[in-house]
């Protein structure tokens, strides 16, 4: 224990009545109560310790307990936390809390029912003795009664993922990952609710320390997961059984030893085939069931207990421990080749790569060491096999546990007979953890550092750091989805990261990125009507946001596209930098920049047919971007000019039908559509089979024509009656302007608007009703809401959707004619009327 009284300028070492022996880790403690009294727990050799007071400000120590918070080894606990509420009351952190009440003479355990364990950070409310806020392996908890309750904090995605695997389920696949503490976990890579993805949506599958995962091919109701060191099960996704299937060592032979976080592989070649490793290489040709080895000690067999800590070997009297650490000269990291059966590699973690080409009964041994730039104590993180040549692979190293945080990626095309370095271009302290290579375009590789996510396109070349909203943290893991294209990324602190389609990189080239624009290959996409939830947690559930509805259009544009003004400002920038005069453009070009609109970009969507069906637009930006369509058509609303923009294509129009569609991309500026890119199709499919017969599309499609041109002339009706009792406002008003007697006239405007509230009243009923909810004949606006209704699933319209259709567009005749008539012969030969006796209107041009 250290203290300074400068600021931290010079600092003096407390020794007086404090142990003689070796000290390991410290909890320190100040009394809000007496700022001269201070507490420290104190580990001491051999998993012993206590609690010390100084009333001095560490002048001097006196012991006050045993006490000590070892439960899963010294490294791990020990943080000391003193109440502000009561003198005398002490926290000590530890797998269960401790509490002292007499300044760490004697500790009892905190009350942690349905609470998880593991205890690490602690803090208080000045104005609140009975509150608690604790932070675990398993989340944030808060009580509220000192202990006798909890309350977990269940909006916050904070989950520190080791390793994680994808399954290919239908119609969305899965994601799993093995947690530090909380087990394996499994969740869905998108829902149909517009919720998004729900806590309740994942399952826990599995306890202990979760690591890593591995799904079966085809089948996606087996999943392999297990909890530190080895401990390997199947689970089966159907009954939720886990069956323990960890290999065993035989009679005589040495206790395997597993890493913490041991692989596991499942065969390309056999999907009923998995390896995982200790110190050795096991194969199961039955999911497990059986197992047999096909390697033996393929690491240094190193003892761990005789290796040097802090650079020397210590006493066995020390306060170090391994109870709660990895086992040493373990293997990492197993590798398969795709292409060539019987090629598997290994990495360890004490600096080896083993290679055999023949399924394991010969290995070739490489130290790392040996290749160029190469510590020879790396830790093998990952290696993997190329997906399309039998003799390439990948390794990803880490030596950082020697303060070497440099990026190791290094590839062998001779199967690790000589080896390159690739991963030049990272930033220098980012350690990368795991590598993943596209299936389809071979020099695609992603690579999860402790600094997010970075991609090459060249093989290793030229490496680029993710964004797009991915923060730089550590990512343990990442895998390919590969029937999604889909690119996830499991964080140590953060949860899941999923980047949706990553084909546009596949389309990524030196020539692409000279072109003015490029729109880059649709993916097809899934026809559904997204639900809501009924129940709604309010703010204290997390829920990840699913990916746009619709189909994702992904685009390149090479510089942005400038409006008038843009362009006078850069000029205007560059003058201002040199310090010259900025002219005045002129009152001509300064009313075009007013009356110019900023350009953007538009995506017009066409079905089969050639028809354009709707419209998207997006920023005229520089660079990749995304934009969505949520799969409806144009509205054939009546727009209304004080309330939309010519440009305003939002406003939804109905669910379009599975087929074929395409979609061109344009640029509209300075009052020019100039087309950026040729047309690119995909196909909308149904996500769910339907339990009764469906409309087909072609019903489908003629329902909504014939709704959209009844609710047309709806809209149209309503419009022009709005605007008829208007201008009979504007007619009654004039009347009292008139040179002669307006009495018959001022008649014959009430009459007429006596008319036309009778069609409002036939077109939406009576106003007063409306107001209090008394019921009202049906109306055509609910006529219109019922056919609607038809249209609002994929099962397209029923029969009663239809009649409603039907009976709407024979109600408007009636009310269509008689404005038609009102509007051509009634209106204008009034206005003649008033205009005549000197009434102030306006007339036709």
């Amino acid at each position: 224990i250290h203290r300074s009284s400068d600021g931290g300028e010079s600092w003096e070492k407390l020794t007086t009545g404090l142990p003689k022996s070796n000290m390991g880790k410290i909890g320190l403690g100040i009394s809000p109560f007496d700022s001269n009294v201070m507490y420290a727990a104190i580990t001491l050799d051999r998993r012993t310790g206590g609690v010390f007071i100084s009333r001095d400000r560490g002048s001097s120590w006196t012991k006050q307990s045993d006490a000590v918070a070892g439960a899963t080894g010294p490294h791990y606990y020990q943080e000391l936390y003193v109440s502000p509420h009561k003198e005398g009351r002490i926290y000590l952190a530890d797998v269960r809390i401790q509490v002292s009440e007499d300044h760490g003479k004697t500790f009892s355990r905190l009350k942690e029912l349905n609470k998880h364990s593991d205890n690490h950070s602690m803090n208080f409310i000045a104005s609140d003795p009975d509150y608690l806020l604790v932070g675990t392996d398993g989340g944030i908890y808060e009580s509220f009664d000192l202990a006798e309750n909890w309350r977990f904090i269940s909006n916050l995605p904070v989950t520190q993922y080791y390793k994680l695997a994808v399954d290919d389920a239908e119609p969305f696949y899965n994601v799993f990952g093995g947690t530090q503490d909380n087990g394996t976990h499994a969740g869905p890579s998108r829902t149909i609710y517009t919720e998004g993805i729900r806590n309740a949506d994942w399952q826990h599958i599995l306890g202990g320390d979760g690591h890593q995962t591995a799904t079966e091919p085809g089948n996606p109701g087996i999943v392999y997961g297990e909890s530190q060191q080895g401990v390997l099960f199947r689970i089966d996704r159907v009954s939720g059984e886990q069956v323990y299937i960890q290999p065993q060592a035989g009679t005589g032979e040495p206790p395997e030893r597993f890493n913490w976080d041991t692989p596991i592989l499942v065969s390309a070649h056999d999907p009923a085939r998995i390896y995982t490793a200790s110190y050795r290489v096991w194969r199961s040709d039955n999911r497990g069931d059986s197992w047999e080895t096909v390697s033996g000690d393929l690491t240094r067999g190193l003892e761990r207990i005789e290796q040097p800590i802090m650079e020397r070997k210590q006493s066995w009297d020390n306060p170090w421990d391994i109870s709660a650490m990895s086992n040493y000269s373990t293997i990492t990291s197993l590798g398969e080749s795709p292409v060539q059966e019987g090629i598997l590699y290994v990495g360890t973690d004490d600096g080896l790569i083993q290679v055999t080409l023949d399924g394991g009964n010969s290995w070739k041994l490489i130290e790392v060491g040996s290749i160029s730039g190469i510590p020879a104590t790396a830790f093998v993180n990952d290696i993997r096999a190329d997906l399309n040549d039998a003799n390439t692979v990948y390794a990803v190293l880490d030596n950082h546990k020697y303060g070497d945080f440099k990026p190791y990626i290094i590839k062998s095309t001779d199967a690790g007979d000589s080896w390159k370095l690739i991963s030049g271009t990272i930033d220098n302290r980012t350690l990368v953890w795991r590598l993943v290579q596209d299936h389809v375009r071979k020099d695609l590789l992603f690579a999860a550092t402790e600094f997010g996510i970075w991609f090459t396109i060249d093989g290793g070349e030229k490496w680029v750091q993710m964004k797009g909203g991915l923060p730089t943290i550590s990512f343990r893991d990442i895998q390919i989805q590969r029937r999604e294209s889909d690119l996830v990324g499991a964080s140590f602190g953060r949860g899941f990261f999923i980047l949706d389609d990553l084909s546009p990189l596949r389309e990524l080239t030196t020539d692409m990125l000279k072109a003015k624009a490029k729109l880059f290959p649709v993916k097809d996409v899934w026809l559904y009507n997204p639900r809501g939830v009924t129940v709604d947690p309010g703010a204290s559930e997390y829920r990840a946001e699913n990916p746009p509805f619709g189909a994702t259009f992904t685009y390149y544009l090479k510089e942005d596209i400038k409006s008038l003004k843009q362009l006078r400002k850069e000029s205007e920038k560059k003058l201002n930098e040199s310090g010259n005069d900025i002219p005045f453009p002129g009152w001509d070009a300064v009313e075009a920049e007013h009356n110019e609109d900023e350009p953007i970009l538009v995506f017009a969507v066409k079905d089969e047919n050639g028809k354009v069906i709707n419209h998207v637009k997006a920023p005229a930006k520089k660079g990749i971007h995304r934009v969505n369509w949520d799969l409806r058509y144009a509205s054939k609303n009546i727009m209304d000019p004080e309330k939309d923009s010519a440009l305003n294509v939002e406003s939804k129009g109905y669910m379009v039908t599975p087929g074929v569609y395409s979609v061109s991309l344009y640029a509209l500026n300075k009052g020019e559509v100039n087309q950026l890119s040729e047309a690119v199709s995909f196909e909308v499919l149904p996500l769910h089979d339907q339990v009764l017969e469906p409309s087909t599309p072609a019903e489908i499609e003629e329902f909504r024509k014939a709704l959209e041109t009844a609710k047309l002339e709806y809209g149209t009706v309503k419009k022009v009656l709005q605007e008829t009792s208007k201008r009979l406002t504007v007619l009654k008003n004039a009347c009292f302007r008139m040179e002669d007697d307006a009495g018959d006239l001022l008649e014959e405007v009430y009459r007429t608007e006596a008319e036309v509230q009778k069609l409002k009243e036939m077109l939406n009923g009576k106003q007063t009703k409306r107001q209090v909810g008394e019921q009202e004949l049906s109306t055509l606006e609910l006529r219109w809401f019922v056919a609607e209704m038809g249209l609002s699933t994929t099962y397209g319209p029923t029969t009663m959707h239809k009649e409603s259709l039907q009976t709407g567009i024979e109600e408007m005749k009636p009310i269509s004619e008689q404005l038609r008539r009102l509007k051509n012969t009634t209106l204008p030969a009034l206005e003649e009327k008033l205009r005549n006796a000197g009434a102030p209107i306006t007339k036709e041009l």
